[in-house]
């Protein structure tokens, strides 16, 4: 049986992950290079082992082998072959599989290099991988096994178990339940991958960190080791973030991208300290400064994934992403207790072996504009985690679970997002060790009134928002500054080499990388600020009910329903009711369906039909209708600047490929 070839892998995932874990500790302790390299072999076992059985269950899922409780539960006769590969993370118990087999591939792909002057570390590594490794292989094994079967006890009650209970039969079901409607969108086959690649990922600077901790070795070797690692982590996660982002804005049906919902919540949050570290230990790395608070930044990002991942996982806090309530809660907490406990504890044991070897030359620095960019960021995770788990606290403390809203989020983050931004724009500027606040002045009185230039035409145009306004000048200036500080290196490159500019300008971002490509990570996070702006402070919104042949003006678009039409869909549960809509602006005339999905169980998705450009978004939502065909409610939103949003996306990832982008060594020695 394939199913038991899976289960089988899993338990020897299980011993090899014991194994590598006691190894690592024994050949640590007693110096045996035999027993550290046993460790090190078993942890990369592991890869092999989870994807037998990865493997498994999407074969059970796809050739509907309904006598394992998980199939049953997220595959179906009617779901499309990719959905049922995709099944695999599409429930509790596959998706706990799914983040244990990419940590066992971040894992064997880190212990499998060769380290060479940070070879003493890897068995530290070794331990501490194998530790997290060991407790989610555990936790699949006892609490949420994907290759439980069903079984029928006398009674007639069919239940999930791995072993069978006292007097019950094996028991197949005639068909599966299939995804949920939600699950089946194309962002969500692809969104969870990505997110989980960024939290599986943070387990590596992680162990190096923690590593550098239990062996003593405490320069910024491991924070080097680490850098490609970490922006590659960052990466995944952001990407996992954009993605759920839009997905959201199609699938929803509420006009918007981010609603503050907490599983959203619990992602941004080790992205917050993650973005706070990626800064910070350029820091340590330049000055030797700030190693204690680098090392609390990647142990509280670590936790927070862990701690994300229990509420996701346990139903503890609503939310349309959340699995449901389980027994995971418990140890999930159990392990997020060991692991920051014992980190910080570690912490708190070497702190006078990581305080800083050199201190803030000047108030005016890059150093101390980094440092308030971290403080700012820890604020931000400090308001939006208090959002986030304050339902749990209230539950506990007075018995009734109190939420807070978005305009908690709006107001509170849009607050500490003025002065971030802020000082994005004026970090280029700002020289390392000392600045004059006279030279920062004539650099600065450029941006500066360039961005006074744009919100003035914007004023003239008709923007009287004051905060819109501000925003606007915001992104300006940091625009302004950040193509400056390009154009002065293009510039000086150009006169020493006399390459042509652009030649130039390819040069000078080769050679310094990490710079450049931080830079353009900057301007995607500007064209973010646009797609904020547009759609927080000038969306449009109506709703409206019409018979056919009638129409309506909104924002110099005419909308005119013509009828409603069922679409053929090759998912036999699923029916489509589309409404046929002439859209026309100036001479332009589109065609534009909106939809609802009618599930046989009765639940209904409502996507809207888009027409986008980079200066709006038209989003339309079938919102109800007449059985009869004789009228259709449509609910119209028209979202300015939102297309800057995903156009920000793809800057950013390929800022963000630029910045880890490996250099030759030869390269690096002419740089450094």
């Amino acid at each position: 049986m394939v199913s038991d070839v899976g289960l089988i892998a899993l338990l020897l995932a299980g011993v090899c992950a014991l194994f590598a874990l006691l190894a690592s500790l024994w050949g640590v302790l007693q110096k045996r290079a035999d027993w550290m390299l046993a460790g090190r072999n078993a942890v990369v076992v592991l890869a092999p082992l989870l994807t037998l059985s990865v493997l498994a269950i999407i074969y059970a899922n796809l050739s509907g082998d309904y006598r394992l409780e998980y199939t049953a539960q997220v595959s179906s006769n009617a779901t499309p072959t990719l959905l049922k590969i995709t099944a695999l993370w599409g429930g509790q118990n596959g998706s706990l599989l799914f983040w244990a087999w990419l940590m066992s591939l971040f894992s064997g792909g880190v212990l499998l290099r060769k380290w060479q002057k940070n070879n003493d570390l890897i068995p530290y590594v070794a331990g501490v991988l194998a530790f997290v490794q060991f407790f989610f292989i555990a936790l699949v094994v006892f609490y949420a096994n994907p290759f439980a079967k069903l079984w029928a006890l006398p009674s007639g009650q069919v239940i999930g178990a791995v072993l069978p209970p006292a007097g019950a039969l094996p028991f197949t079901a005639a068909d599966g339940n299939g995804l949920a409607p939600l699950l089946r969108h194309p962002g969500m086959i692809i969104h969870p991958p990505f997110l989980y690649l960024g939290f599986v990922g943070l387990a590596v600077p992680f162990a190096f960190a923690v590593a550098a901790l239990l062996s003593g070795r405490l320069n910024d070797d491991w924070i080097r080791a680490t850098r490609r690692w970490t922006l590659m982590a960052w990466l995944f996660l952001s990407m996992g973030l954009l993605l759920g982002m839009r997905w959201a804005y199609d699938v929803m049906g509420w006009g918007g991208y981010w609603g503050w919902d907490a599983v959203e919540n619990a992602a941004l949050l080790p992205w917050l300290s993650g973005t706070a570290f990626v800064h910070s230990v350029m820091i340590q790395e330049k000055r030797a400064m700030l190693k204690i608070w680098n090392m609390f930044l990647i142990i509280w990002t670590f936790c927070q994934v862990i701690l994300g991942t229990f509420i996701t996982r346990t139903g503890v806090i609503s939310s349309v992403h959340s699995f449901a309530r389980s027994s995971i809660g418990g140890p999930f907490l159990g392990f997020t207790a060991v692991t920051l406990i014992g980190s910080v504890s570690l912490l708190l044991y070497r702190l006078d072996s990581l305080r800083s070897d050199n201190k803030l030359d000047n108030l005016l620095s890059r150093e101390s504009v980094f440092l308030l960019q971290n403080v700012l960021f820890m604020l931000i995770n400090f308001v939006v985690g208090l959002g986030t788990y304050f339902p749990i606290l209230s539950e506990l403390v007075t018995d009734n679970k109190i939420t807070v809203g978005p305009q908690y989020y709006n107001q509170m983050v849009g607050l500490l997002l003025v002065p971030l931004m802020l000082l994005m724009g004026v970090a280029p500027l700002v020289s390392w060790r000392s600045a004059s606040l006279q030279a920062l002045g004539r650099l600065l009185w450029v941006p500066a009134a360039i961005a006074m230039v744009v919100i003035v035409v914007m004023a003239v145009m008709g923007i009287s928002n004051v905060l819109a306004l501000l925003g606007f000048w915001l992104v300006a200036f940091a625009a302004a500054t950040t193509l400056i500080d390009y154009a002065r290196g293009v510039a000086a490159r150009h006169k020493s080499t006399a390459e042509s500019y652009p030649l130039a300008l390819w040069n000078l971002a080769g050679r310094n990388r990490r710079r450049y490509g931080g830079y353009l990570v900057h301007m995607a996070v500007i064209l973010f600020g646009l797609g904020v702006i547009g759609t927080h402070f000038f969306q449009v919104e109506t709703q409206r009910t019409l018979e056919p042949g009638q129409s309506f003006t909104i924002g110099g678009y005419t909308i005119q329903f013509a009828n409603l039409e069922m679409v053929p869909t090759a998912e036999a549960d699923k029916q489509i009711l589309a409404a046929r809509v002439t859209v026309s602006s100036g001479s332009s005339s589109n065609v534009m369906r909106p939809f609802q999905e009618i599930y046989d169980n009765g639940e209904q998705m409502t996507p809207p039909a888009l027409l986008s450009s980079v200066k709006e978004d038209l989003y339309v939502l079938l919102a109800g209708w007449g059985t009869d065909g004789s009228w259709a409610t449509l609910k119209v939103f028209i979202n300015p600047l939102a297309s800057w949003l995903w156009i920000g996306g793809l800057v950013f990832i390929f800022g963000t490929l630029v910045a880890a982008w490996p250099v030759a060594e030869g390269a690096r020695r002419k740089t450094s």
